[in-house]
Protein backbone atom coordinates (compact mmCIF):
# COMPACT_ATOMS: atom_id res chain seq x y z
CA UNK A 1 0.00 0.00 0.00
CA UNK A 2 1.47 3.19 -0.81
CA UNK A 3 -0.45 6.26 0.06
CA UNK A 4 0.06 9.67 -1.09
CA UNK A 5 -2.06 11.23 2.18
CA UNK A 6 -2.62 9.42 5.44
CA UNK A 7 -5.62 10.69 7.52
CA UNK A 8 -5.49 9.41 11.50
CA UNK A 9 -9.08 10.03 13.08
CA UNK A 10 -7.93 9.76 16.80
CA UNK A 11 -11.05 10.23 19.64
CA UNK A 12 -9.96 14.07 20.55
CA UNK A 13 -12.69 16.74 19.39
CA UNK A 14 -14.62 15.41 16.72
CA UNK A 15 -16.78 16.95 14.72
CA UNK A 16 -18.63 17.14 10.70
CA UNK A 17 -15.97 19.32 9.73
CA UNK A 18 -13.97 15.99 9.55
CA UNK A 19 -15.57 14.91 6.73
CA UNK A 20 -14.37 18.18 4.63
CA UNK A 21 -11.32 17.22 4.97
CA UNK A 22 -11.20 13.63 3.70
CA UNK A 23 -10.47 13.61 -0.40
CA UNK A 24 -11.34 10.41 -2.37
CA UNK A 25 -7.69 8.75 -2.36
CA UNK A 26 -6.76 9.39 1.49
CA UNK A 27 -6.29 6.71 3.59
CA UNK A 28 -8.45 6.47 6.22
CA UNK A 29 -6.39 5.00 9.96
CA UNK A 30 -9.07 4.94 12.91
CA UNK A 31 -7.07 5.43 16.28
CA UNK A 32 -9.70 4.27 19.26
CA UNK A 33 -12.65 5.91 19.55
CA UNK A 34 -11.45 7.45 16.23
CA UNK A 35 -12.46 4.34 14.23
CA UNK A 36 -15.79 4.58 15.53
CA UNK A 37 -16.40 8.37 14.09
CA UNK A 38 -15.13 6.99 10.66
CA UNK A 39 -17.62 3.74 10.66
CA UNK A 40 -20.37 6.15 11.91
CA UNK A 41 -20.11 8.55 8.70
CA UNK A 42 -20.18 5.65 6.23
CA UNK A 43 -16.35 5.46 6.02
CA UNK A 44 -13.85 2.44 5.65
CA UNK A 45 -11.23 2.43 7.99
CA UNK A 46 -7.87 0.96 6.01
CA UNK A 47 -6.78 0.00 9.85
CA UNK A 48 -8.26 0.50 13.29
CA UNK A 49 -5.94 0.57 16.07
CA UNK A 50 -5.31 0.99 19.96
CA UNK A 51 -6.66 -0.50 23.02
CA UNK A 52 -10.21 0.81 22.48
CA UNK A 53 -10.82 0.93 26.18
CA UNK A 54 -13.05 4.01 25.12
CA UNK A 55 -16.03 2.16 23.24
CA UNK A 56 -18.09 -0.90 23.90
CA UNK A 57 -17.91 -4.22 23.39
CA UNK A 58 -20.85 -4.43 20.76
CA UNK A 59 -18.82 -0.74 19.07
CA UNK A 60 -15.64 -2.87 19.62
CA UNK A 61 -16.95 -5.93 17.25
CA UNK A 62 -18.35 -3.30 14.81
CA UNK A 63 -15.01 -1.77 14.43
CA UNK A 64 -13.00 -5.33 14.23
CA UNK A 65 -15.76 -5.99 11.44
CA UNK A 66 -16.11 -2.86 9.76
CA UNK A 67 -12.34 -2.38 8.82
CA UNK A 68 -9.78 -3.49 6.22
CA UNK A 69 -7.12 -4.41 8.90
CA UNK A 70 -7.84 -4.48 12.82
CA UNK A 71 -4.74 -4.24 15.60
CA UNK A 72 -5.16 -3.85 18.99
CA UNK A 73 -2.80 -4.05 22.21
CA UNK A 74 -3.73 -4.64 26.08
CA UNK A 75 -4.72 -0.93 27.72
CA UNK A 76 -2.73 -1.44 30.85
CA UNK A 77 0.58 -3.01 29.22
CA UNK A 78 1.50 -0.64 26.75
CA UNK A 79 3.86 2.30 26.55
CA UNK A 80 2.45 4.47 23.40
CA UNK A 81 -0.68 6.31 23.34
CA UNK A 82 -3.44 4.81 20.43
CA UNK A 83 -2.53 7.75 18.37
CA UNK A 84 1.19 7.26 18.59
CA UNK A 85 0.63 3.52 17.86
CA UNK A 86 -1.19 4.94 14.67
CA UNK A 87 1.27 7.70 14.10
CA UNK A 88 4.73 5.00 14.06
CA UNK A 89 2.22 3.01 11.56
CA UNK A 90 2.04 5.88 9.30
CA UNK A 91 5.06 6.84 9.36
CA UNK A 92 6.55 3.57 8.39
CA UNK A 93 3.67 3.55 5.36
CA UNK A 94 6.10 6.99 3.67
CA UNK A 95 3.42 8.86 2.57
CA UNK A 96 4.04 12.25 1.24
CA UNK A 97 1.74 13.81 4.09
CA UNK A 98 0.18 12.67 7.32
CA UNK A 99 -2.93 14.61 8.86
CA UNK A 100 -3.90 14.04 12.48
CA UNK A 101 -7.75 15.10 13.19
CA UNK A 102 -8.78 14.87 16.57
CA UNK A 103 -5.94 15.05 18.07
CA UNK A 104 -6.72 18.19 20.09
CA UNK A 105 -10.21 17.34 22.82
CA UNK A 106 -10.06 18.48 26.51
CA UNK A 107 -7.04 15.93 27.27
CA UNK A 108 -4.49 19.07 27.28
CA UNK A 109 -1.69 16.35 28.25
CA UNK A 110 -2.79 14.15 25.04
CA UNK A 111 -2.96 17.19 22.59
CA UNK A 112 0.30 18.29 23.28
CA UNK A 113 2.08 14.90 23.39
CA UNK A 114 0.55 14.65 19.74
CA UNK A 115 2.00 18.32 18.90
CA UNK A 116 5.00 16.76 19.38
CA UNK A 117 4.77 14.00 17.55
CA UNK A 118 4.51 16.28 14.36
CA UNK A 119 8.53 16.90 15.19
CA UNK A 120 9.46 12.99 14.04
CA UNK A 121 7.73 13.40 10.91
CA UNK A 122 9.32 16.73 9.79
CA UNK A 123 12.68 14.92 10.97
CA UNK A 124 12.02 12.09 8.43
CA UNK A 125 11.04 14.08 5.54
CA UNK A 126 7.33 13.41 6.00
CA UNK A 127 5.01 16.52 6.17
CA UNK A 128 2.59 16.32 9.12
CA UNK A 129 -0.35 18.54 10.22
CA UNK A 130 -2.98 18.42 12.89
CA UNK A 131 -6.55 19.87 11.67
CA UNK A 132 -9.85 20.52 13.40
CA UNK A 133 -12.57 22.86 13.48
CA UNK A 134 -10.29 25.78 14.19
CA UNK A 135 -6.88 25.74 13.80
CA UNK A 136 -4.11 24.09 10.78
CA UNK A 137 -0.95 23.03 13.30
CA UNK A 138 2.83 21.97 11.14
CA UNK A 139 5.93 22.10 12.38
CA UNK A 140 8.44 23.54 10.30
CA UNK A 141 12.24 23.34 9.97
CA UNK A 142 13.68 24.89 7.06
CA UNK A 143 12.15 27.77 4.36
CA UNK A 144 8.54 27.22 4.10
CA UNK A 145 5.40 28.82 2.04
CA UNK A 146 1.70 28.91 3.66
CA UNK A 147 -1.53 30.11 2.33
CA UNK A 148 -4.03 31.85 4.11
CA UNK A 149 -6.93 29.92 3.12
CA UNK A 150 -9.67 30.45 5.50
CA UNK A 151 -7.50 31.29 8.49
CA UNK A 152 -7.90 34.43 9.92
CA UNK A 153 -4.49 34.40 12.36
CA UNK A 154 -0.90 32.68 11.73
CA UNK A 155 0.99 32.18 15.46
CA UNK A 156 4.67 31.01 15.35
CA UNK A 157 5.81 29.39 18.36
CA UNK A 158 9.46 27.74 18.49
CA UNK A 159 9.22 23.54 19.19
CA UNK A 160 13.49 23.42 20.15
CA UNK A 161 14.74 25.52 22.73
CA UNK A 162 15.34 28.27 20.10
CA UNK A 163 14.88 28.89 16.28
CA UNK A 164 17.03 31.27 14.48
CA UNK A 165 17.08 33.58 11.37
CA UNK A 166 13.33 34.01 10.72
CA UNK A 167 12.49 36.29 8.34
CA UNK A 168 8.73 36.74 7.23
CA UNK A 169 7.20 37.88 3.52
CA UNK A 170 3.54 38.88 2.97
CA UNK A 171 2.76 39.10 6.95
CA UNK A 172 1.17 42.74 8.56
CA UNK A 173 4.17 42.59 11.27
CA UNK A 174 7.11 41.28 9.57
CA UNK A 175 10.29 40.01 11.20
CA UNK A 176 14.03 40.24 9.74
CA UNK A 177 16.16 37.22 11.04
CA UNK A 178 14.76 37.58 14.41
CA UNK A 179 15.16 34.42 16.67
CA UNK A 180 12.43 33.41 19.10
CA UNK A 181 12.91 31.34 22.47
CA UNK A 182 10.93 28.96 24.18
CA UNK A 183 8.83 30.93 26.46
CA UNK A 184 8.19 34.45 24.21
CA UNK A 185 5.15 35.23 22.60
CA UNK A 186 6.40 37.55 19.95
CA UNK A 187 5.22 34.97 17.20
CA UNK A 188 1.35 34.80 18.24
CA UNK A 189 -1.21 36.39 16.59
CA UNK A 190 0.51 37.87 12.94
CA UNK A 191 -2.07 38.10 10.21
CA UNK A 192 -1.26 37.16 6.63
CA UNK A 193 -1.82 39.98 4.03
CA UNK A 194 -1.22 38.30 1.17
CA UNK A 195 -2.51 34.92 -0.44
CA UNK A 196 1.06 33.17 0.19
CA UNK A 197 3.31 33.75 3.01
CA UNK A 198 6.80 32.96 3.51
CA UNK A 199 8.68 31.66 6.45
CA UNK A 200 12.40 31.61 5.83
CA UNK A 201 14.36 30.40 8.99
CA UNK A 202 18.04 29.18 9.81
CA UNK A 203 18.14 26.71 12.58
CA UNK A 204 15.78 25.04 14.99
CA UNK A 205 11.68 23.49 14.98
CA UNK A 206 9.09 26.12 13.98
CA UNK A 207 5.29 25.64 15.40
CA UNK A 208 3.42 27.00 12.49
CA UNK A 209 -0.65 27.48 13.68
CA UNK A 210 -3.23 28.65 11.45
CA UNK A 211 -6.81 29.40 13.47
CA UNK A 212 -9.58 30.99 13.05
CA UNK A 213 -11.97 31.54 15.66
Amino acid sequence: MKAKRIIIVTGGTLGDWILGEIQEEDVLVGSDRGALYLIQQGLKPYISMGDFDSVTSEELALIRSSSLHFVDCDPIFKDLTDTEMAFNWALEEKPEHIVLVGAIGTRFDHSLANIHLLRKGTELGIACSIVDGHNEITVIHQPTRIQRGNYTHVSLLPLSLEVTGITLQGFQYPLHQATLQIGQSLGISNILIEQEGFIDLHSGLLLVIQSKD
